[in-house]
């Protein structure tokens, strides 16, 4: 709405203004306000007002008629950054959208419908995992619910659409086998034991961190001397390492995953040596390569030229992981997450409570981990029914 206001000139005259809000602009997200000062009269401020209002009224609906999907989405974006999230989670976003814009890229918003987007879900399942396809269903709700705020849309196609549901075939539901995401404990040896034989010097060190510890592997990969407290036998986890470049010399130390994920473990004795070993190693290698080894306080460093001291990527511990895998008997297809599984399979096999393994592992909810753990334990509930029955049959 227009108001009126009066105004004095600097040499005591008295003109007439008007100020309309113009709420927020669709495209830009900012708010406007149009000023017109100079009118003789307060009826002429009044008309001018009223007739800029209409033009407006007609540039809004037309600018809201015209915006395509992807102008929203750069404009959501702008927002969305400016908000503060991770860089980690602005990549998933940004392939999220794309997912989307590859569908309605140039659709006006205002014609995306719920049978659309209904649509557009339905065909993705074909080609999309269900998390994948609830990670994009994710975005386009903020992406929608931004354009409702712009008052460029009043209905949102997202509101009720319904994510479909795959429905396995006989033969996958007999093929699923949960074991296939972590080693067996004769696996798990047989690996480390290669690794020792096979892998490059540190190899036996980072794996086993993995293994004894339960760690996310961004998180080994960002873990300082500092952190690890030998004289009490805790590690604590406060940051991971973001590289989605895969480039050494690129990456950044970040906030873990979540907020539980910020927590210190307890670590055996064996570890302990494992550490001082690695740390002696290391301390070895410095003084060989002088200036030449770059001191960061990192504990899973590159050990040769080039860039020695710096922490490896994610990408090259699974490349050599394949590689140590290629000299055992094992047959699954297993990357270093496999250690997390592995980790909840063996404190699952001695009791340990799935609410204290999470507390560990620093996850609120892990869906493969609850059914790792449920399946070890299925085989301790067979154990305890059979020795209840033979304690009754002894009465």
């Amino acid at each position: 709405m227009a108001s009126v206001q009066k105004y004095k000139l600097k040499d005591g005259k008295e003109r007439w203004m008007y100020v309309i809000e113009n709420g927020t602009n669709p495209i830009s997200g900012k708010r406007e306000r149009i000023v017109k000062r100079g009118f003789l009269k307060e009826k002429e401020a009044i008309k001018a007002a009223r007739d800029m209002e209409y033009e407006m009224e007609k540039w809004n609906l037309d600018l809201k008629n015209k915006i395509t999907f992807r102008e929203l989405t750069e404009e959501w974006f702008k927002h969305y950054r400016s908000m503060g999230v991770k860089k980690a989670t602005i990549r998933i976003r940004e392939y999220e959208s794309n997912k989307l814009l590859t569908y309605f890229s140039d659709k006006k918003v205002k014609d995306i419908t719920q049978v659309l987007y209904q649509r557009f879900l339905n065909e993705m399942n074909n080609e999309l995992n269900i998390n994948t396809l609830s990670g994009i269903n994710g975005t386009a709700k903020m992406i929608f619910k931004y354009a409702r705020e712009l008052g460029i849309i009043h209905n949102d196609p997202t509101e009720f659409a319904k994510l479909p549901k795959k429905i396995k075939t006989v033969e996958e539901i007999e093929n699923e086998n949960v074991q296939d995401v972590y080693f067996e404990k004769h696996e798990l040896k047989e690996f480390l034991d290669s690794a020792l034989e096979y892998g490059k010097k540190d190899d036996y060190f980072i794996f086993n961190m993995l293994a004894w510890t339960g760690m996310r592997l961004g998180e080994l990969l960002a873990l300082k001397w500092s952190d690890i407290d030998l004289e009490n036998r805790t590690i604590s986890i406060t940051k991971t390492l973001y590289n989605p470049n895969n480039n050494i010399l690129s990456q950044e130390l970040t906030p873990p995953k979540t907020n539980g994920s910020v927590r210190t473990i307890d670590i055996e004795p064996e570890l302990i040596e494992l550490l001082k070993s690695h740390r002696l190693l290391q301390k070895q290698v410095k003084l060989a390569l002088g200036a030449e080894y770059n001191d960061f306080d990192f504990v899973a460093t590159k050990l040769k030229p080039p860039n020695s001291g710096h922490p490896y990527h994610s990408k090259l511990v699974n490349v050599r992981m394949q590689v140590i895998l290629k000299h055992t008997k094992i047959k699954k297809h297993l990357t270093p997450h496999s250690f997390r599984h592995t980790h909840t399979s063996l404190l699952a096999e001695v009791d340990v409570p799935l609410e204290l393994i999470m507390e560990r592992l620093g996850h609120e909810s892990d869906k493969t981990t609850t059914k790792v753990y449920l399946h070890v334990t299925k085989d301790r509930k067979k154990e305890a029914s059979e020795k209840f029955g033979n304690l009754m049959r002894r009465l």
